[in-house]
């Protein structure tokens, strides 16, 4: 069975930091292009940022860019989001996703074949 498992959220103040986890099992994630997505209360979910397999291209919302950091280590099987300067609005699940090929609208919820459960990444003082 084929599962993708988020991992590294929770609670923390507005100016802090997380990293959340994006593992594989019952596949190779090295071969997939990996999306991560979040979806707050009442809002559509919307993409945050994508990596390719290979790692050398990554995409950014504008929202995250310069404060959130996309990374792989295929040798752990395993895709990274470090999220720095969290605000109040980074609040919401956040969700991975993997697809054969990096779609050409990286953020698009519907190019990608599989996804995570998601895991809650809450900013408040």
């Amino acid at each position: 069975q084929l599962q993708l498992v988020e991992s590294g959220g929770g609670l923390v103040q507005p100016g802090g930091s997380l990293r959340l986890s994006c593992a594989a099992s019952g596949f190779t994630l090295n071969y997939y292009a990996i999306g991560w997505f979040r979806q707050a209360p009442g809002k559509e979910r919307e993409g945050v940022s994508c990596i390719s397999s290979s790692g050398g291209t990554t995409k950014y919302a504008d929202s995250v860019k310069g404060r959130f950091t996309i990374s792989r280590d295929n040798a752990k099987n395993t895709v990274y989001l470090q999220m720095n300067s969290l605000k109040p609005e980074d609040t919401a699940v956040y969700y991975c996703a993997a697809d054969r090929v990096m779609p050409l609208i990286w953020y698009g919820t519907e190019e990608y074949d599989y996804w995570g459960q998601g895991t809650q990444v809450t900013v408040s003082s």
